[in-house]
């Protein structure tokens, strides 16, 4: 039962998504493709962004597609990496606009665990993948998850700051309800597409203005040295 490590308001809140004949599916799945293939994250992190950020805390939710696929990078929370791995290039780019948006000092680690624990929930679409086969778990039963993870936040009355980057992020768009909650939409951080208008989007400045201006403590957007 990979739930179980849940330790947060998220474990109750998806009860009924956890006995639903499809995660039946996708855990049986899952087992059989930790035991035969290198699957990313480990077991016990796939859940991170849950166990992070409470769904009481979430303010802002950054919606990411898969976990990395390279070794060591991925640990359950989206475009983060362990404190120890290379910085992967969308995640240079969110750093460079950080600094061009907020004047951020640009950290030497790519570990955004500080983001998370301030209420900005790291989620990925789908979160586990094969190594080095980017979408390898797509379309296995994690989009229906987290497409009700997605409704539980827009049945919140407190607002959340969605922050959709790139087409598959913005197809979530029809879940979210625009006249509670407030939505940032601009072309992915890749490296193939930050030129085409991620690149002066200015998402941390904007999603703490909306912070502000819905009466909740903005975010610090600096991330600490490690």
């Amino acid at each position: 039962m990979i739930e179980k490590v849940i330790d947060t308001d998220w474990r109750n809140l998806l009860k009924e998504e956890f006995e639903k004949s499809y995660f039946a599916e996708l855990e049986a799945f899952l087992q059989k493709e930790y035991e035969e293939q290198i699957i990313y994250p480990q077991k016990e992190e796939i859940f991170n962004a849950l166990r992070y950020t409470p769904c009481k805390a979430v303010k802002a939710v950054i919606l990411g597609q898969d976990p990395y696929h390279g070794p060591g990078q991925a640990h359950g929370l989206s475009f983060s990496v362990k404190p120890d791995v290379r910085i992967p290039p969308s995640l240079k780019n969110i750093y460079k606009e950080l600094h061009e948006d907020l004047g951020c000092e640009i950290p030497g680690h790519g570990h955004l665990t500080s983001w998370a624990k301030q209420g900005v929930l790291l989620l990925n679409t789908v979160l586990t993948v094969r190594k080095g086969q980017a979408n390898s778990h797509r379309g296995k039963g994690w989009e229906i998850l987290t497409d009700q993870i997605i409704r539980t936040l827009n049945d919140r009355e407190d607002p959340v700051v969605f922050i959709l980057w790139g087409k598959p992020a913005q197809a979530k768009m029809n879940l979210i309800d625009t006249k509670k909650h407030f939505i940032i939409t601009s072309p992915h951080p890749s490296p193939l597409s930050a030129n085409k208008g991620f690149f002066g989007s200015r998402p941390f400045s904007k999603t703490n203005s909306y912070l502000l201006q819905a009466g909740i403590k903005q975010v610090d957007w600096s991330l600490p040295q490690l």
